[in-house]
C-alpha cells in the first residue's frame, strides 16, 4: 500500500520560511517523480514544483521560481519543499504526490499518489 505523509506545515509570517516533508512507502521512491501542489480555498489545486527521480531535474510554477527549492533523499524516501520569502497568497494546503514518468509533471491529473496534505498559512 502507497503512502505519502506530508508534514511541516504551519503558520508563519509573511516573509518568513518553512520546510515541507514528505515520506513516502509503499512504492520504489527512487523511480518516481515527485511533484508538489496546492489548493487554497475556493480555487482549484495548482501545481508548485516537481523532482525528477533523480534529482537531476526540477520544474517550478513562475509563482514559486526563485523562492522555493525541493529536493530529495531516495535513501529516506523523502522529498522536501523548502519555502522562502513566503506571501500571504501562498497560503493552501500542500499536497505531495508521484508519478512514474517525467513529463506532464504540471498535470495533477498524471499524478498516480497522493498524500493527505499539510496546511500552510501566511499571515499578513
Amino acid at each position: 500500500q502507497v503512502q505519502l505523509v506530508e508534514s511541516g506545515g504551519g503558520l508563519v509570517q509573511a516573509g518568513g520560511s518553512l520546510t515541507l516533508s514528505c515520506a513516502a512507502s509503499g512504492l520504489t521512491f527512487s523511480s518516481y517523480t515527485m511533484g508538489w501542489f496546492r489548493q487554497a480555498p475556493g480555487k482549484e489545486r495548482e501545481f508548485v514544483v516537481a523532482i525528477r527521480w533523480s534529482g537531476g531535474g526540477t520544474g517550478y510554477a513562475d509563482s514559486v521560481k526563485g523562492r522555493f527549492t525541493t529536493s530529495r533523499d531516495n535513501a529516506q524516501n523523502t522529498v522536501y519543499l523548502q519555502m522562502n520569502s513566503l506571501k500571504p497568497e501562498d497560503t493552501a494546503v500542500y499536497y505531495c504526490a508521484a508519478k512514474r514518468r517525467w513529463y506532464d509533471i504540471s498535470r495533477a491529473d498524471e499524478y498516480d499518489y497522493w498524500g493527505q496534505g499539510t496546511q500552510v498559512t501566511v499571515s499578513s
